[in-house]
């Protein structure tokens, strides 16, 4: 739930991937309201509000929209299999719908008819081929964080070392990762732990 102070900071913040505004005054398609929430939730969660205009400086106008909340979050569980929470906010100049939509599961990106959406600007657009390789990806594991134990300096080659030590001066521009190198120490940029050789 939001307060009507914390309603006002949403209504002066920038529209996002996270933060929607519709002004239906009197009704809103439910089929648009499923496909915002896909949106959101592939956009890590955000929050669509009816009842304020949508131009900045925002106004709220009130919203006869969606008068059963309960029954609409129960069409939304439905329809997504995730639960998006509804509820209004009573203010001076009318009733403003949330509807609070929560991340998409870790690996898992949500679609409404087949179709994976997500925001572009104002408008709803289908994710990208790559975009959706990176959400199904996530799932993967990452050998590269796992912990060798039984791992010792003689089991680095040298060569790969600098290798990756120039490759990471390259990106990060740091000469110092240079000058480790000529004082024949190896050296990682996530860990000030350094073995002479």
């Amino acid at each position: 739930m939001i307060d009507l102070e914390t309603l006002q900071a949403m209504l002066d913040a920038h529209e996002d991937e996270h933060l929607e505004f519709k002004e239906a005054k009197n009704q809103f398609n439910s089929e648009k309201l499923v496909q915002y929430c896909v949106a959101l939730a592939n956009e890590g969660g955000g929050k669509l509000l009816l009842g304020v205009t949508d131009t900045r400086p925002r106004k709220v106008v009130g919203s006869q929209a969606f008068p059963d909340l309960a029954k609409k979050k129960h069409d939304l569980l439905e329809a997504l299999r995730i639960r998006v929470e509804a509820y209004e906010v009573r203010h001076p100049d009318g009733r403003v719908v949330v509807f609070d939509v929560p991340p998409r599961h870790v690996g898992t990106a949500l679609q409404y008819k087949g179709c994976y959406l997500m925001r572009s600007g104002e408008s709803l657009v289908s994710m990208s081929d790559d975009q959706l390789r990176r959400i199904f990806s996530e799932t993967v594991p990452d050998f590269s964080a796992d912990i060798c134990a039984s791992a010792t300096m003689e089991d680095l080659d040298s060569a790969a070392i600098d290798q990756f030590r120039r490759a990471w001066h390259k990106k990060s521009m740091n000469d110092a990762i240079l000058k480790e190198a000529k004082q024949n120490c190896y050296w990682t940029p996530s860990c000030s732990l350094k073995a002479t050789v």
